[in-house]
This record gives C-alpha cells, structure tokens and sequence, in this order.
C-alpha cells in the first residue's frame, strides 16, 4: 500500500515545512518510518493525547506532510473517523479525528476451579455485555474449550456487530508463564491437574481465529480495577477466596514478575502456616462447619441444620448479626491479611488496596481488621492517603481487564508495526505463523451456537 510521498520529498515543495522541528542528522527514527509513525500516531489518537492535525505534529514531532499522509491512510483503513471542528484560535477551526473502536471486538474469558464467565468489548476494552456460568473445570478441558467457542459465537451473535474478531484475553487460576522472546505464544495451563499437555490456548485460537493473550486471574482483575476508573496509578489488588494472591499496579503499569509469578503471597507464613491455611474461604469453611458441629456458633449450627453445609458467606451473614464465633473467625483472617500486606505496602507505597473475592465480601469486620493490621504496622508515610476498599465490580473484573490486556498488545507499538498496514491483527505474519503450527496439532471443530443456560449477568 502506498502511504504518499516521504517527510523530505514534500518538504522540497511545501515551504511550511520550514517552520517544523528538524530532525538531526544521522539514522531516521523509527517513528519516521511508514509504519512507525502510523503506529505512533494512531496510539496518540486513540489514547486521546492528541485528536487534531496541530496536536499530533506536536506530540509526535513528526512534519506536517507526514501528518497529514499518515492520517488519510489511517482513514482509509478505516481506524479513524472526523469528528467535530474544534474552537477556532486565530484561524480556521481544527477538526478533530478520533479512534473507531468498534472497527473490532475483544473476547474476553475467565475460568475458575467451579465457573466460567465470557465477555465481548469494543476496542477500547469497554466491555458491552457479559455471561457466567457454573462450570466443572476439573471434568477435562476439551469440553470447556468447545464451550468458550459456542458461547463467543452466542454473546457475537447477540451483543457484536459486523466487525471482527481481533484479540482473545483469557484469564485462568494460578500463575501463567511470561515468556519475553515471543509476542504471541501458548502457555501451558496447569492450574487443573488433567490439563497438563492439553493444547488450549492452540485449540481456542484455531476455533476462534484470532489471536489469544493469557493472564492469571488476579492480574485480569487488577487491570479491571485499574480501567474502572479509580485515577490511580500506583495499586495493589488482594483476591482473597480459595487462593490468596495479588496484583501489582506501579506508575500504571502490571508488574508480571520474571516468571509472571508475581503477587503469590498466599505462600507467605503467618502463624506457622501459609496464609491460604490461615485465611483462605476452604480454611474459613472448614472451621465454621467445626463450630457449626461443636454448638460454639449457634448460628452456624442452625445453617448446618437447615442447608446439610456451611460456607464463609455464612460466616459473614453470622457476623453481621452479632454471632461471636463468626465475629473472631473474619477478625482473625482480616488480621492475618493485613500482616501480610503491611510490608509490601512499606515497600510499593500504593494509594489504593482493594480487597476482592468471596472471601473480601463477607462484610465490614474482615475489611477494619485488615486495615487496623495495614495502618498499625505500615509508616504513617505510607499510610498517610492509603485507601483501603472492598471491590465493588464482583465477577466483572476479570473480564474488563482481559479486554484490557487485549486492548494494551493489539496497540503495543511494536506489534501493532506489524498489521497497522494490513487492517486487522488477524493479518499479522506472526500470528498466521502462530495459527498454522496451532491448526497442526488441532483438529476440533467448533460446536453450533446456541444461546446458554441462564440470564445474561
């Protein structure tokens, strides 16, 4: 595709160009390549840095011929459209061109040990309709990819458009391989223990056809927490349920670790044992069924005898209404919690803790025990402006930060390099790289769509 005369041809004919920044001698930046420039200023229009032809020479130090050829192609692929004239400074009036983000959709899913939940969002990782459903996960993962597949092509069919397809975010339990050598690569899911060697991540993006980016769970649903627009750059989020882990959020950005592990601090000792043992709703469930058994929560003994089981959302309902049992039992575990979290807010100085999980909604106790252990032991530095909150997005989390993490590596500079020309990121040679080794070792065939089971979330 030809993008139009280069920066140096026009600037021989255009005597404008004298008034521009010049660039120095020597190698051209990669922003003045064709492709660069398309990506950098794309990126600029579609974070809304800059939305006029003045802003965006300005912002990407790029002439006003490149400017000017960048944005017709970008229109004429279809990536942005003119949107209203600007006020008028001493001039004519600016137009303005904004980001098309429904040119494309996102899939987002997150699976759990007992559910899974499923959404579609625009480009702009706004999530436009959502579906959970409980699900067996431990039963094999072949009937649980064939299901993602039919309820995307339900929640396209009912909720999407015309566009297409051109990014997956998964999200799954447990820590997921970060691999810095390829962009597009398939990470072994091992938090099931029949899962092990099963192509999932290949099988998903051969029955979908687009690209598929895989995160934990709890960093899906830190991203979630950033997007849903808390203004802050420096976070860490606390799921606290069958597994307790984090998600670290520093100057804007994800902290993965080396391994992508990071945030595993259910593995942090407290009282002799890790703190899964000590605060995790199955060690919750198990001491209030003790009670329960024993007559020492008189609450709980009558859940017990009513339902034939007790949960920590009983803990939680007992210790609202004054039952002493459940009142220590969530005291003790948001102590033990914000022991643990005190030294990393020392050491990360976040603004912001949220507190998510079934465990986290159990009520007002666990929430001013944690933040008692987190303000007695932190530097009142520390604690100064620190906010410690309940999550109040429940199960939409993770999946408005799947889109997100999609949204972030479709327009990853580099990446995005690599299609911008071409349309759609489906058309990248690395992900049809990608596909074609997957499609080798799959041979599924997605299952006929039909609406799911239950109302829409």
């Amino acid at each position: 595709m030809s993008l139009g005369k280069s920066m140096d041809e026009r600037s021989a004919t255009d005597p404008v160009q004298s008034d521009q920044p010049r660039r120095a001698a020597g190698r051209p930046r990669a922003s003045e390549s064709a492709h660069g420039s398309l990506a950098t200023l794309l990126n600029l229009i579609r974070t809304e840095a800059a939305t006029t032809r003045q802003e965006l020479e300005n912002q990407s130090e790029l002439g006003r011929a490149v400017v000017t050829d960048r944005l017709a192609t970008l229109l004429r692929l279809g990536l942005i459209e003119e949107g209203e004239l600007g006020p008028a400074i001493g001039g004519r009036a600016p137009r303005h061109v904004r980001f098309r983000p429904r040119i494309g959709m996102i899939l987002a899913a997150v699976l759990d040990h007992s559910s899974l939940a499923v959404g579609v969002s625009d480009l702009s990782g706004r999530l436009l309709a959502e579906h959970h459903e409980a699900v067996e996960l431990a039963a094999g993962p072949e009937p649980v990819v064939q299901r993602l597949a039919t309820l995307f092509a339900w929640m396209l069919e009912e909720h999407g458009s015309e566009a297409s397809i051109w990014g997956i975010g998964l999200a799954v339990p447990g820590a997921v391989e970060k691999c810095d050598d390829q962009r597009l690569f398939a990470p072994a899911l091992n938090a099931f223990q029949n899962w092990d060697g099963f192509p999932f991540v290949e099988q998903l993006a051969t029955l979908v056809g687009a690209p598929v980016w895989v995160r934990s769970g709890v960093q899906t649903m830190t991203m979630g927490e950033l997007k849903s627009g808390s203004g802050l750059a420096d976070m860490i989020f606390v799921k606290l349920g069958r597994s307790i882990s984090a998600g670290v959020v520093s100057e804007g950005a994800l902290h993965r670790g080396a391994q992508g592990a990071a945030g595993m601090i259910g593995h942090t000792f407290i009282e002799g044992r890790n703190l899964e043992a000590v605060a995790g709703s199955e060690a919750l469930g198990r001491e209030a069924r003790q009670a329960a058994e024993s007559g020492s929560s008189p609450y709980l003994a009558e859940m017990l005898a009513r339902a034939g089981e007790v949960t920590v959302t009983d803990a939680g309902h007992g210790a609202q209404l004054g039952d002493p049992f459940c009142i220590d039992l969530l005291g003790r575990c948001g102590r033990a919690v914000g022991e643990v979290l005190a030294p990393l807010a020392n050491l990360l100085n976040p603004s912001l803790i949220v507190l998510g999980g079934s465990v986290a909604q159990t009520g007002d106790i666990l929430l001013a025990a944690v933040r008692e252990a987190v303000y007695r032991q932190s530097h009142p530095i520390v604690t100064r402006d620190l906010r410690i909150v309940r999550s109040q997005m429940g199960g939409s989390a993770g999946l408005v930060g799947a889109a997100q993490v999609v949204a972030e590596a479709l327009f990853d500079a580099k990446f995005l390099q690599g299609w911008i020309t071409l349309g759609s990121p489906r058309e990248h040679p690395e992900f049809k790289d990608f596909l074609a080794r997957a499609a080798l070792g799959t041979s599924a065939r997605p299952a006929k769509p039909r609406p799911p089971g239950g109302a829409l979330a």
